[in-house]
């Protein structure tokens, strides 16, 4: 039994390794990559560490402006989303339980939906309503920053109304029935009993509607105008070439999502432990005391450290000066590339020797006249020896028969059997 309780953890250790690392790796390995000297992000070879990349993200001005756009929709968006998911919901809990299932599939609807349908029916949607209302082509319909924030609604309210929904599963209505009948009016029940119930339910739609939002991509690419968020920066920057500054935002992101998950699990022990001792729950507010909440509270240590770590990390980028590093890292690549040049100039003059010692190949295969079927005689030294030249030069240049003229040929007719006879009658 101990042994497959040992064999049961070894396992479940291997499972959450593996888990984790291919969760968290790729981040891992891209936060490396910003501190590292390359000029393209990698984390090996490692070269020089250096901390340069932060200063060229922050002079990137198409990043910064791609981030402020990406928070002003990211905000426009958590208020519209947050509003529609809630009236959603609370739609979904008073309509006719017949028509409840018909409902909660059309507003579901746009999650599944493609983000580019999404991003080009929201162009062409608010485009007809412009010319219906007689706008000009530049009217505020058209504002990139309006249009993404309708465009990112559309499916994002959807993921709000989810949650909503699953915490209005959990709400007593004989609350609100009991403060109507002791005379509250719908808003006050709503006010004083609903929209408590509910603030757990905003807080996380809310953040869920600006992370959907700050990501997105597909939506925005058709509805950003002059206003590029984020993403839209980073795939342009792609297509150009990029460099480790991407790995420092992803850095900075995963810091500040360590940073903001750990405050939060720090003022959910503090609200367990005073409710624990018998404290209002309204009265778990204000800020956090860490140490007071080092004991017992990992949570806490982990942010002390992540702190400390930061703050360790300013004070040495400070001090510290890669110049030096990179000095000696350049004149070790100026070496191995001597080195490279050298061997091939040595492979080359060992070429050139090779060649001279070997001579010309004049019994290669080029040089055989059995290479030339077509062409009997020819060869290294051309048609010379071809055994037609005797018949060419002979009584086919008179354009006379070779039978008529017997003793022509390469030589004329100087042998011909017909010479004496002729020189004798010619003497007579």
């Amino acid at each position: 039994m101990k042994s497959d309780n040992t064999l049961m953890k070894v396992f479940l250790g291997l499972y959450l390794v593996v888990f984790f690392g291919y969760l968290l790796g790729p981040l891992i390995i891209m936060s490396i990559t910003g501190f590292n000297s390359p000029g393209f992000p990698r984390a090996a070879p490692w070269e020089c560490l250096t901390f340069e990349w932060f200063d060229v993200l922050a002079n990137d001005k198409r990043i910064i402006n791609g981030l402020q756009n990406s928070f002003m929709v990211g905000a426009g968006t958590v208020i519209l989303s947050v509003i529609m998911g809630m009236a959603g919901a609370l739609v979904l809990t008073q309509v006719w339980p017949k028509l409840r299932a018909t409902y909660y599939t059309i507003v579901i609807a746009p999650i599944l939906i493609p983000g580019v349908v999404l991003g080009i029916s929201t162009l062409v949607f608010w485009d007809r309503i412009n010319v219906m209302l007689g706008f000009s082509g530049e009217s505020f319909l058209h504002n990139g920053i309006l249009l993404t924030i309708l465009g990112q609604s559309t499916f994002i309210a959807s993921y709000c109304m989810l949650v909503f929904v699953a915490r209005l599963q959990r709400f007593d209505v004989g609350l609100t029935e009991a403060a109507l009948d002791l005379g509250a009016t719908n808003v006050q029940a709503f006010r004083k009993i609903l929209l408590p119930f509910l603030k757990p339910a905003i807080g996380s739609s809310a953040v869920l509607a600006f992370l959907a939002s700050f990501e997105n991509y597909n939506t925005t690419t058709f509805t950003f105008g002059k206003y590029p968020t984020l993403t839209i920066e980073l795939a342009q920057k792609v297509r150009y070439g990029i460099n480790p500054s991407i790995s420092v935002l992803a850095f900075i992101i995963v810091v500040l999502t360590i940073v903001g998950a750990l405050s939060h699990e720090i003022y959910q022990r503090r609200k367990q432990l005073a409710l624990a001792n018998g404290a209002p729950v309204g009265a778990v507010t204000g800020g956090f005391q860490l140490p007071k909440f080092l004991r017992g509270n990992p949570a806490s240590v982990v942010l002390l450290l992540v702190a400390l770590g930061g703050f360790s990390t300013i004070w040495f980028a400070n001090v510290y000066s890669p110049e030096t590093c990179k000095a000696e890292v350049r004149e070790i690549k100026r070496t191995l590339q001597q080195q490279r040049i050298e061997e091939i100039r040595r492979q080359k003059i060992e070429r050139e020797q090779q060649k001279l010692l070997q001579g010309p190949d004049i019994f290669g295969p080029k040089n055989r006249p059995g290479d030339a079927p077509q062409s009997p005689g020819k060869g290294a030294f051309g048609s010379v020896f071809d055994p037609q030249n005797l018949d060419k030069a002979g009584p086919e240049s008179n354009n006379e028969p070779a039978a008529k003229n017997p003793g022509a040929g390469a030589f004329g007719s100087v042998f011909d059997t017909q010479n004496l006879k002729k020189q004798s009658e010619s003497g007579n």
